[in-house]
């Protein structure tokens, strides 16, 4: 299994439309994703198993590991990672389904609580956030460092830091406990799959 801890790279699919989805993608793990989320909130489901089929072999090719956002069945049927929100089914259930190895996160907001139960209920990690205003989900509870240090004092399980983050705020929220660096806009919001791959490495080389 993937190391939890380094870049997280999220999928978007306005984002990543018109064909940049695979080619951004592998550029995000060429510069060093270790984690790769396919976040896709359409109903069209062969696209989704098609796009989700080929990250996987992409994550593959390269090392890491791929997360499924909030569909069970797909990461079943794939075999690989999953990361449920709060409304998205029981943690408990998916590791009962995708076995003791599978990689499987929760959202917890900003509560510790939320937090202490998807740990109990079998969390590869755990994720807090936003942090700074969102582009994905801007009415979000909001985060804050000091919780990263409440959490880390607490919790065994990986931490990761999601909603808003720069290559100007991550190191911040790395040095206060952060295992993973979640990020969207500003890895993906690029002209091109080089940049995509410059930004990658520069968030990456943030753990080194």
């Amino acid at each position: 299994m993937t190391s939890l801890r380094g870049l997280y790279a999220i999928t978007d699919t306005p984002l990543l439309a018109d064909g940049k989805l695979l080619p951004y993608a592998e550029a995000a793990l060429i510069g060093g994703a270790r984690l790769l989320q396919y976040r896709d909130k359409s109903t069209d489901a062969a696209r989704r198993f098609d796009e989700a089929q080929a990250l996987a072999e992409l994550c593959q090719r390269h090392g890491a590991t791929l997360i499924i956002n909030d569909d069970l069945e797909l990461a079943a049927r794939l075999g690989v990672g999953l990361h449920l929100g709060q409304t998205d089914g029981s943690l408990a259930t998916a590791r009962a389904r995708l076995g003791a190895d599978a990689v499987i996160g929760g959202t917890c907001h900003a509560q510790l609580e939320l937090a202490e139960r998807a740990a109990n209920e079998g969390a590869s990690y755990i994720a807090f956030g936003r942090f700074f205003n969102s582009n994905t989900k801007p009415g979000a509870p909001a985060a804050t460092v000091e919780r990263l240090d409440e959490a880390r004092a607490r919790f065994a399980q990986p931490i990761v830091a999601i909603g808003g983050v720069t290559l100007g705020t991550a190191p911040n929220l790395i040095a206060r406990g952060a295992s993973m660096i979640a990020v969207i806009h500003a890895l993906f919001a690029a002209d091109s799959a080089l940049e995509v791959e410059d930004r990658a490495r520069a968030f990456a080389a943030l753990f080194n």
